[in-house]
């Protein structure tokens, strides 16, 4: 009984996921992927810029999957804050909050697309790379969770928000919209999905 309950809550977080644009107008969710889709092309074949994939916890080890999916499948350059060096040094010298958002600062700008993962929405160096993301002129895409009054929520160029209570019901949703945000992909400009 219990499996089949869990499989329903995602299933209907993922049936029942709020997409918005950066005005906050609803936008469906194939748009939205199309869209990802669209952006994604010409950040690769025009502006030769890179997705950059960022999250903590469980949400980073996504933000690493997904960065390596896009680089081998859709072949788009990606990177991610995911190098112990990187993230041990950042926190110590400067704060936990600015282990993305440093980086962000140095290498992104308006050719490239920052993808965060949160579940919350409320991470402070989620927000703070959201900020650096925009300053820099980044198309920005959040993934979001939980309180639907998120602070990531309200700052992106597209923003998925899967409308669950738990970090592991946000967590599973948010896996499967990310591979279709990929395979999307995939299906429009690489031959199908892998």
């Amino acid at each position: 009984m219990f499996y089949e309950e869990y499989l329903y809550e995602v299933k209907k977080g993922i049936q029942h996921m709020i997409v918005t644009d950066n005005f906050g107008t609803e936008i469906g969710a194939q748009e939205a992927l199309d869209l990802w889709s669209v952006k994604a092309k010409r950040t690769r074949d025009e502006l030769e810029g890179l997705l950059f994939f960022c999250g903590n916890g469980a949400s980073a080890t996504m933000a690493e999957h997904m960065s390596h999916d896009w680089f081998q499948n859709a072949e788009v350059n990606t990177t991610t804050c995911a190098e112990t060096a990187h993230i041990t040094a950042i926190s110590n010298d400067l704060s936990y909050e600015e282990v993305f958002s440093y980086r962000i600062r140095r290498i992104l700008s308006d050719r490239d697309i920052l993808i965060t993962i949160s579940s919350s929405g409320n991470s402070p160096n989620i927000v703070k790379a959201l900020e650096a993301g925009r300053e820099q002129g980044a198309y920005c895409i959040t993934f979001s969770g939980k309180n639907m009054d998120n602070r990531s929520r309200k700052m992106g160029d597209l923003n998925f928000y899967i409308p669950l209570d738990t970090y592991g019901l946000v967590e599973s949703a948010h896996a499967v919209v990310l591979h279709a945000a990929l395979d999307n992909f995939l299906e429009k400009y690489m031959g199908g999905k892998h």
